[in-house]
C-alpha cells in the first residue's frame, strides 16, 4: 500500500493530506493550472508564454494533461482585452461585408439598437399602409364603387409591402461574442476541417428569384476568430491538412484573417469579408509522430517566437508526489459531480495502481486520463451501491470492469490458448519456449515460440528463418541469437537451417524482449535438450550473452500467473518494476537472472542440462568478462 503517512514540505493541503478520512476533505485549487499533477516544467512554461502571448507545442503521450495546459493558459491571459466582432453589409460591394470591433459586450447592444430603428421603421411603414388603404375604402363607399376600392386596397397593400426601408437590410450580424466572459477564450479546434477553422460563407438556397440572403448575414466566423486574444488549441496538429496549416500560419502572423467559402456547400470566392481579428495563442500538441506531418514553417514560428515542451509521463514516488494523486482524486471526484469521494483506502489504493501503470521503479505515472477511468468506474460501483463513500473493494471491482480494450483481447486470447491447448504450462517439450508479450501499454500475454534445426540447404553456410509476422527490432533480436550461441555453446551452426516460429502472433511481433526465449528454444533444439513448459521467459539478450531489463514485467507475470504457468524469469534489473495484484502472489514465483547460463539453468530439463553448462563454463573461462558466468563464480 502506498505510505501516505511521511512527512512532506508545507502546503495549502499539507495539513489535509497527512490526516484526511475521505477525499472529500481535500481542497482542490480553483484554476485549472493549479490542477495540473507533476508537470512543474510545463506548468512554469506556459505562466511565461501567458505572460509574453507565445504560442507553445505541447509534445507527449496521451492523457498526460495537454488540454488542461492550454485550458490553464487561457485562464492566465488578461480578458479585458475581449472583444466584440460584427459583420455590416458593404453597400457599394455586396461581397465584400465590413467588418468592426469594439468592447465585449457592446456588440448585442449595436444589434439591438439596428433592430429597433428597423422595427420603428416598419411600423411607420404600416401606419402608413392602413392610412392609405383606409383612405382608398372611403373614397370608394363615397362614390359607391365599394367593391372596386377593396380590390384597389389590396393591391396597394401588397406593393407596399415590397418596399423595404434601407434600415431593414442594414442590421449588422454579431460575429462574435465575448459578453460575460470572465477568461479569455479556449477553442478546441482539434480535427476542425477549414471551413470551421477558418470561417464560412454559408450557401444560399434563395440566392435565386431576388430572395436571396444578404452577403454579411451568411459569414460565419471560424474557430481562430473566435479564439482571439485567447487560446486556439489542436491536438494531434501534424494530421491536419497541409494547406490549412498554410493558412493558419498566416492567420497567426498577420492576426487577422478574412473569411470566405471553404468549401462545396458555402458560397465559395464569391463572398470574401474585410480581414476579422484573429490575434490568438495558438498551443498545438500531440506525441513525437506528429512532429513528421507538421508544416515546417508552422514549427519554425513556434520555435522562433514561442516554446516547445516535451511533457513528463511518470513522476518520482515521493510522499509529495503521492500527495499530489490524493489531490487528483478529489479533482476527479469534483470535475464528475455524480460519484461519492473516495476512502483513504480506496485512494491508497489509486496511488498503487499509479505505480504499476508506471511500470517502472520508483515512480509513479502521469498518463492521469486512464486513471481517472478507474476513478469514475469506482465511483459508478459505490453508487449503484448506493455507498456513502467508495472504499477499497469498490476500486478493486472497478479493476476488472474499466480494464482496458487490451486487456479484454488478452485475457480472451489466454482462454482461447488455454482451451485449445496451444502451449503446456508442464512437462517438457524440445525448442519450446513459453514467451511473454504485451499487448497496449500493460496487458501481459503467453507468446509460444518453437525452434526446429535442420541440415542447412546451402553447402555454404547454415540460415536463420523467423516466421510470425516480426517486425524490424525483432528480426534484429533474432539475428543476434545466432552470434550467441555460435560464441558461448561452442556449437557449430553454420550447417543447419534453425526454424523460428512465432505461433499465432497474427497481430505482428515488434522489440527485442523475446531474445532470450528464442536463444532458449534454439539452444534446446540444437542439443536436444528439452524446456520446462512450467516456465515462462522474458528479457532482451545481448550478443555477450548479458539479460537486458525488457518493459511491461508486472502485465507479463500476470499474464503467466492467469494462464497457469509455475515459475517465470525476469531480468534482475527488473526486480524492483514488479507489481502484481495480491492474488498472483502465491500463484508464480518470479527468478531474477543476469546471463544466460542462469536462464538455461532454470529453463531446461533433463540429464544433458549439465553438460551443455558446463561446456559453456569452460568456454568462459578461456574467455573471461563475456558475460556468461555461472552464477556461482560470481
Amino acid at each position: 500500500m502506498a505510505n501516505l503517512n511521511s512527512d512532506s514540505s508545507s502546503s495549502s493541503n499539507s495539513f489535509n493530506l497527512r490526516t484526511y478520512k475521505t477525499s472529500e476533505e481535500i481542497k482542490v485549487p480553483e484554476k485549472i493550472i493549479d490542477q495540473i499533477i507533476g508537470q512543474e516544467e510545463a506548468v512554469e512554461t506556459i505562466k511565461k508564454a501567458a505572460k509574453q502571448r507565445r504560442n507553445v507545442l505541447l509534445i507527449g503521450e496521451p492523457g498526460i494533461g495537454k488540454s488542461m495546459l492550454a485550458k490553464g493558459m487561457a485562464e492566465l491571459l488578461p480578458p479585458e482585452e475581449l472583444q466584440d466582432i460584427l459583420v455590416y453589409p458593404n453597400i457599394e460591394d455586396n461581397h465584400n461585408p465590413l467588418i468592426g470591433t469594439m468592447p465585449a459586450g457592446e456588440g448585442k447592444k449595436i444589434v439591438a439598437n439596428y433592430k429597433a430603428k428597423a422595427k420603428s421603421q416598419e411600423e411607420r411603414k404600416n401606419m402608413f399602409t392602413m392610412i392609405i388603404i383606409s383612405f382608398i375604402l372611403i373614397v370608394g363607399f363615397v362614390v359607391n364603387q365599394f367593391f372596386m376600392a377593396l380590390i384597389a386596397a389590396a393591391i396597394v397593400f401588397v406593393a407596399l409591402l415590397q418596399i423595404k426601408p434601407r434600415t431593414t437590410v442594414m442590421i449588422p450580424k454579431l460575429l462574435v461574442s465575448n459578453e460575460n466572459n470572465i477568461t479569455a477564450p479556449f477553442i478546441d479546434a482539434t480535427g476542425a476541417h477549414a471551413g470551421a477553422l477558418l470561417g464560412d460563407v454559408r450557401h444560399d438556397p434563395y440566392q435565386s428569384g431576388g430572395l436571396g440572403t444578404p452577403a454579411h448575414e451568411r459569414v460565419e466566423a471560424g474557430m481562430i476568430h473566435k479564439a482571439s486574444k485567447g487560446v486556439l488549441y489542436v491536438d494531434e496538429i501534424g494530421t491536419m491538412h497541409m494547406k490549412t496549416q498554410q493558412e493558419l500560419l498566416t492567420a497567426m502572423q498577420e492576426k487577422k484573417y478574412s473569411i470566405t467559402g471553404q468549401s462545396e456547400t458555402s458560397s465559395g470566392a464569391m463572398v470574401r469579408s474585410q480581414a476579422v481579428p484573429c490575434d490568438f495563442v495558438l498551443v498545438a500538441s500531440g506525441n513525437l509522430k506528429v512532429l513528421e506531418g507538421m508544416h515546417i514553417a508552422l514549427r519554425s514560428r513556434i520555435r522562433g517566437y514561442g516554446y516547445e515542451v516535451f511533457m513528463k509521463d511518470s513522476m518520482p514516488d515521493t510522499p509529495e508526489n503521492r500527495d499530489k494523486l490524493v489531490q487528483f482524486v478529489a479533482q476527479e471526484v469534483e470535475k464528475d459531480g455524480r460519484i461519492p469521494h473516495f476512502s483513504r483506502e480506496a485512494v491508497a489504493e489509486i496511488i498503487r495502481e499509479a505505480q504499476r501503470r508506471a511500470g517502472k521503479k520508483d515512480t509513479l505515472t502521469l498518463r492521469l486520463r486512464d486513471l481517472g477511468g478507474l476513478v469514475r468506474a469506482a465511483g459508478d460501483i459505490a453508487k449503484g451501491e448506493g455507498a456513502e463513500h467508495v472504499t477499497l473493494e469498490h476500486v478493486l471491482g472497478a479493476k476488472k470492469l474499466a480494464r482496458t480494450l487490451e486487456q479484454q483481447i488478452a485475457d480472451r486470447y489466454i482462454g482461447q490458448k488455454k482451451q485449445y491447448e496451444t502451449f503446456a504450462s508442464e512437462g517438457g517439450k524440445i525448442g519450446t519456449v513459453n514467451g511473454l508479450a504485451i499487448i497496449g501499454d500493460r496487458s501481459g500475454i503467453i507468446l509460444p515460440i518453437v525452434a526446429e534445426a535442420a541440415p542447412a540447404q546451402s553447402k555454404s553456410e547454415g540460415k536463420i528463418i523467423a516466421t510470425g509476422k516480426l517486425g524490424e527490432i525483432a528480426k534484429e533480436a533474432v539475428q543476434n541469437v545466432s552470434a550467441l550461441i555460435k560464441k558461448h555453446t561452442g556449437t557449430d551452426i553454420s550447417s543447419y537451417d534453425i526454424h523460428i516460429q512465432f505461433l499465432q502472433s497474427y497481430e505482428g511481433v515488434e522489440g527485442d524482449s523475446a531474445s532470450v526465449s528464442v536463444a532458449t528454444a534454439v539452444i534446446s533444439s540444437l542439443e536436444n535438450i528439452p524446456v520446462d513448459q512450467s516456465v515462462a521467459l522474458t528479457g532482451s539478450l545481448s550478443v555477450r550473452g548479458d539479460v537486458l531489463p525488457v518493459g511491461g514485467v508486472t502485465g507479463k507475470i500476470e499474464a503467466a500467473a492467469e494462464s497457469g504457468i509455475k515459475k517465470v524469469l525476469i531480468p534482475k534489473s527488473n526486480m524492483n518494476d514488479v507489481l502484481i495484484e495480491e492474488r498472483y502472489r502465491n500463484k508464480i514465483e518470479i527468478i531474477p537472472v543476469e546471463n544466460m547460463s542462469e536462464v538455461l539453468e532454470h529453463a531446461l530439463l533433463g540429464k544433458d542440462k549439465k553438460g551443455l553448462l558446463d561446456r559453456m563454463q569452460k568456454i568462459t573461462n578461456m574467455v573471461p568478462n563475456i558475460g556468461l558466468q555461472n552464477p556461482t563464480t560470481h
